[in-house]
């Protein structure tokens, strides 16, 4: 009995030393965090599902996961960046154009290679070049973009230019606009790139007023049309502009340029209350801005039933609207009237590039004082808003955006012995005065 009992004993020891060895052998072959050990773990659908690869891992839901980090890790990242920028001032307007191209993004240069346009008079015309530019290297503009001959198609400039904007502090952009299928002389059709526009605007908190361009055929009865496109397509957006006007209303803002091109009895159709076919209190109502040129334009703008006035040129003296010394008195007569007053200001003017003959109109940038003297004109008037001509009209060489000095078959003007971003910069100095001056007008 007791021979048996120690063979019993040396069994039962023996048998879980058999186990043990066992087990540090498969340990050593197959390691705990091993796909084959996990597999065997998975304690449903032992077989891979179509949502699962052959380790029990379900693709769909942790594709979900990387991007709902991925988007969580995108909008922290915005925020860091916004965070950076001023505050928009909403009441600082930019007027941005959409109509460039370029072979990568549209198969053809677009805009950039603008002709040289003829003087009127034949013979003036006959002492300055004509024909096209040919980009890249020869553009028509008199300075040239750090960004390159670009595409307005393409969301890596959107991107770079609201960072440019929010850089200088600006709230709204002003597009230049064309209905459907028309376009400018030199340009292609422009509306379909308003939705991407629009995204990336909110994105940095921008917002998108439009800016009506004389498009061919304009009439009263078309305009109501094209305005009613705009607000049914795009007037939900969360980025396109409305201002809450001293009637409570809420109402999107609409540039009209070159409005004097149709008289008043035309637009007063559109925009009177008493015609049949107003505008006025219907769901495509909208504060609109006419173009002041002349200073008879001044009674016709009012007997016409717009909303207010802006100046656009960014050539001090060109027109009575642009003539920064005028611009008090202009403002009396719109407070006296209950109108809205928008003072266009500039870095500066030359289009020389397009209008070999226009040297006359050329103004000087003086290294930024040109454009800190149109801003302290602009708020010795006390305006409502503050448009900026521009932000990226390179043909004519009134653009805030930032330029680069080139060298090539052309010659080109730069911002040296200043940054490229030197008019972003004075623009956010204005702009934050600009908001000190407002809330002491309110006081």
């Amino acid at each position: 009995m007791a021979r048996f009992r120690l063979k019993s004993c040396i069994g039962f020891i023996a048998l879980p030393l058999l186990v043990l060895i066992i087990t540090l052998v498969l340990k050593a072959f197959f390691p705990e965090d091993s796909p084959s050990q996990r597999s065997g773990e998975v304690k449903v659908n032992l077989r891979p599902t179509a949502s699962q690869n052959q380790w029990g891992y379900n693709k769909k839901s942790e594709q979900t996961k990387m991007n709902d980090h991925a988007q969580s890790d995108t909008e922290a990242e915005l925020e860091s960046i916004l965070r950076k920028f001023p505050p928009p001032n909403y009441y600082l307007h930019a007027f941005y154009y959409v109509w460039y191209g370029n072979p990568r993004f549209d198969g053809k240069y677009i805009h950039w290679d603008h002709p040289q346009l003829p003087h009127w008079d034949a013979k003036v015309a006959q002492e300055y070049p004509q024909g096209r530019h040919k980009p890249p290297d020869d553009i028509g503009a008199n300075y040239y973009p750090s960004l390159g001959p670009y595409s307005s198609r393409d969301p890596s400039v959107l991107e770079a230019h609201m960072q440019q904007l929010r850089t200088a502090a600006i709230g709204v952009i002003a597009v230049s606009w064309y209905p459907p299928s028309t376009k400018d002389d030199n340009g292609e059709q422009i509306d379909d790139i308003m939705p991407s526009l629009l995204a990336v605007a909110h994105k940095y908190h921008i917002k998108v007023a439009f800016h009506i361009e004389p498009y061919k055929g304009r009439d009263e009865f078309n305009m109501f049309t094209n305005v009613k496109y705009i607000i049914e397509k795009y007037g939900e957006h969360p980025a396109f502009f409305r201002y809450r006007t001293n009637a409570g209303k809420l109402l999107p803002l609409f540039y009209v340029y070159d409005s004097y091109l149709m008289n008043s009895e035309q637009w007063a159709k559109l925009l009177k209350h008493t015609d049949s076919s107003s505008i006025r209190d219907t769901p495509y109502d909208g504060i609109f801005i006419a173009l002041l040129v002349e200073e008879k334009h001044k009674r016709e703008i009012l007997t016409a039933g717009f909303d207010g006035f802006y100046t656009y040129f960014a050539t001090n003296g060109f027109t009575y609207g642009s003539t920064q010394r005028n611009w008090v008195s202009i403002k009396a007569f719109c407070d006296d009237n209950d109108l809205i007053f928008i003072p266009s200001v500039g870095p500066g003017y030359i289009d020389t590039s397009v209008r070999p003959w226009n040297f006359k109109n050329t103004r000087n940038r003086i290294n930024g004082k040109y454009y800190e003297t149109s801003l302290s004109a602009a708020l010795e008037s006390r305006p409502d808003f503050i448009s900026i001509t521009s932000f990226n009209e390179w043909h004519e060489g009134t653009q805030i955006e930032t330029a680069v000095p080139k060298t090539g078959q052309s010659v080109y003007l730069d911002y040296l012995p200043n940054k490229p971003t030197i008019y972003l910069e004075i623009t956010r100095k204005w702009a934050a005065i600009f908001g000190g001056e407002r809330r002491r007008w309110q006081d």
